[in-house]
Parts: C-alpha cells; structure tokens; sequence
C-alpha cells in the first residue's frame, strides 16, 4: 500500500496510463457520465470528497496543460468558479451543454460527490519535460 498520494488503486492506475492530450473529466456528482472513458467514482456521500480535495489531489499527481470549465459556473457557484480561476491560469470556458459534448472525448472521468452545480473541469493532460 502507498503510504502516501493517491490511494485509490483504481485512480492511481487510470492516472498513470495518461498520456500527453489525454482529458480528464473531474466532475460533480450530478454530471451526467459519457459512454466510453474510463470512470473512477469517488463519491462516498453528499461533498464527499468535495470537488476541491479531488482538483487538488489529482494536481499534485499530473501536469495539466489547459483546463476547461462551463461558463455557467461564474454565476451558478461562486466558490467553484474562484477554485478554478486561482488553480488554473489558461482556463477556457464553454457552455454546459459543450462540456458535457468535450467530455465523451476524456480518456478518464472522475467523480466527485460534490453537490453543488457545475463543479465540473476537463484537465488536457501535459508533459514533464
């Protein structure tokens, strides 16, 4: 067992398959879950893990090269919103329903039991060097 990072066999194996330009879809337990990527579902119980702890884990393990958000999270959560402006400096932002349309095209879906609406990013995975 890993005495420390990410825990979760499941995650820790799907992370290190990832390649450069492989998508990650972190999402909120609401998001409806594409046909076709890999899933990993953390959700345990109503925020837990928040959206946060999940964001903040997976940056500790990937190199993220762009990132991108429904716009509708500026107005709909605020808190959200600000996580996203202050852990990613290049992130896009598009409608809903476009990114849901972009996360069937994610290699691995994560999921989150955050309950709050559209705590949702799609990672662009980068490289090391």
């Amino acid at each position: 067992m890993r005495k420390a990072g990410i825990l979760n066999r499941h995650l820790a194996g799907a992370l290190a398959e990832l390649g450069h330009g492989d998508g990650v879809l972190v999402c909120d337990a609401g998001m409806p879950i594409p046909d076709g990527p890999r899933v990993v579902d953390l959700a345990f119980r109503a925020g837990v893990p928040s959206f946060e702890e999940v964001v903040d884990g997976l940056l500790a393990e990937l190199v993220v090269e762009g990132a991108t958000a429904a716009r509708e999270v500026q107005e709909a959560n605020p808190a959200a919103a600000g996580l996203l402006a202050g852990r990613f400096t290049s992130l896009t932002y598009v409608s809903h329903e476009r990114l849901k349309e972009l996360s069937a095209g994610a290699r691995l879906v994560v999921r989150t039991g955050e309950a709050r609406p559209y705590a949702n990013v799609l990672l662009r995975c980068g490289v090391f060097f």
